[in-house]
């Protein structure tokens, strides 16, 4: 039973029903309005969530504030591996998102010798490889779902904000390689029904990301960050694929972040 449930439980006692229960003495009513006392104070988990949120972006921002942040721009490599750790591709991007006055994004890579860039104008995705426009949905869809992993691997703690979202406390918890962390659950939708976000007790700075979709399990470990843009920011990330308990299968990706160019307010 949660302590809202306990709370509700303990409500539909009142004081007439105590007086009036001969077994009733002194000791038991001090426990029980202790109790009540208790659960009374004790703050929901959605509160807990909010609070170490904020929390957790005050430990992220040094000298520079997200809020005052309308571009950023940066260079992502990434390394995709198959489940017997051979190397599947490697590839560099520049990765440019702007947040005001509305979210905007670009991909842009060179393979083969083409050019290749991605668009989001914040309503429509285009894709331009060389001189050719591509033109399929399926295939643009596919192109804007890569433009939000890329923010939500990136923009925590900051993305938690997203009044979309619904948040709770789920307390301290192990991760797979032995790390404590404070565990928050993250509900933004039918298709992300259970995603998670880990901080470090200590430092409150955002360790890992978990999410789990139509069997496409994923934690995404910050092993180091970038401290240079006032900003703390991912440096080095690890994506491995896990199961429904959170347990480490393998390692599918790995992401280097550097050259980082913020334009602030």
């Amino acid at each position: 039973m949660n302590n809202k449930a306990r709370i509700e439980n303990l409500k539909e006692i009142t004081p007439l029903m105590i007086f009036a229960n001969p077994n009733m003495n002194y000791k038991s009513l001090l426990s029980f309005l202790l109790i009540l006392f208790f659960f009374s104070c004790t703050p929901s988990p959605e509160k807990q969530a909010q609070e170490l949120i904020e929390k957790s972006i005050e430990a992220h921002q040094l000298s520079k504030n997200w809020d005052d942040v309308s571009t950023i721009k940066f260079k992502k490599w990434t390394r995709l591996l198959s489940e017997d750790g051979a190397v599947e591709s490697e590839s560099e991007q520049w990765v440019e998102f702007r947040l005001k006055p509305y979210f905007e994004a670009k991909l842009t890579w060179t393979k083969d010798s083409i050019l290749h860039v991605v668009n989001f104008n914040g309503s429509k995705t285009s894709y331009q490889m060389g001189e050719n426009s591509i033109q399929n949905e399926g295939f643009l869809k596919a192109k804007r779902s890569e433009i939000d992993a890329a923010y939500y691997a990136f923009a925590q703690p900051w993305n938690l904000i997203d009044g979309n979202a619904n948040l709770s406390y789920e307390g301290q918890k192990t991760l797979d390689d032995g790390k404590s962390v404070e565990s928050i659950r993250m509900e933004l939708g039918p298709e992300l029904d259970r995603n998670w976000v880990y901080i470090d007790p200590v430092s409150a700075k955002v360790v890992a990301l978990e999410q789990q979709s139509n069997g496409n399990n994923r934690l995404i470990e910050t092993i180091s960050y970038d401290e240079i843009t006032g900003l703390i920011l991912p440096k080095e990330q690890k994506n491995y694929k896990v199961d429904e308990t959170g347990k480490a299968l393998f390692l599918q990706a790995e992401y280097l972040y550097s050259d980082y160019q913020v334009t602030f307010e």
